[in-house]
């Protein structure tokens, strides 16, 4: 199977959103990324329920909504009726994550789970059958534009054997500095699934990068 790419629409221009929405429709991308951030599990705040409902009105690719918040379950069914597809909360984030994925496929969405940069794939060995979704975070998370941290291939080869030995059937996506210099190694280590935001919106031809990034 081919792998996934997933426009960060974080990265768009937000005075002509429905373009670049429109844009990814055509384009070979496969999911839209969503990243929804509360200024308190990271130091920024992006876009909220009415933006999303806005992109979700146009999308014609499933909606991958990344949480970057404190305390999620409190906003699982408000995502699900704002259009998420698939519902990724941090592990840092949740007490119980566990309970938290089970509610999230509960109501119907896919169920992911982020881990930061300083976070072990280890401590995801437990909820790992239930994923359908392992986001490994390669910057810090809360701003775009960061430096791609090395340390991720090993963190994607520690999470693929994870999911072998559970036989889990999640997804290896990757968040965080992707670009065309690295995003065959991140494949070639084991990602399923890339996070691309400046690369591809910074581009003099977005659609263009988007299908170099779905070449192996």
């Amino acid at each position: 199977m081919s792998h996934i790419i997933a426009p960060s629409v974080l990265s768009a221009d937000f005075g002509n959103l429905q373009r670049d929405v429109e844009m990814i429709n055509k384009s070979e991308a496969d999911w839209f990324h969503v990243d929804v951030m509360d200024g308190m599990f990271v130091p920024n705040i992006s876009f909220g329920f009415p933006v999303m409902k806005a992109i979700k009105k146009h999308a014609q690719k499933p909606l991958d909504v990344h949480l970057m918040v404190m305390d999620p379950d409190r906003y699982l069914q408000a995502f699900k009726d704002a259009g998420a597809d698939i519902l990724t909360v941090h592990y840092e984030g949740c007490t119980h994550l566990h309970r938290t994925v089970q509610a999230i496929k509960a109501l119907g969405m896919k169920a992911g789970v982020a881990i930061n940069p300083h976070t072990s794939v280890n401590l995801l060995a437990d909820t790992m059958e239930y994923l359908d979704v392992v986001l490994v975070m390669s910057v810090n998370p809360g701003f775009g534009g960061q430096k791609f941290i090395e340390n991720t291939y090993h963190k994607i080869v520690g999470v693929r054997d994870i999911i072998r030995a559970t036989k889990s059937a999640a997804i290896i996506e990757v968040d965080g500095g992707v670009d065309m210099n690295n995003y065959t190694k991140l494949l070639e280590a084991g990602a399923t699934a890339l996070v691309a935001g400046n690369t591809v919106f910074s581009s003099a031809n977005p659609m263009q990068t988007i299908a170099d990034l779905k070449k192996c």
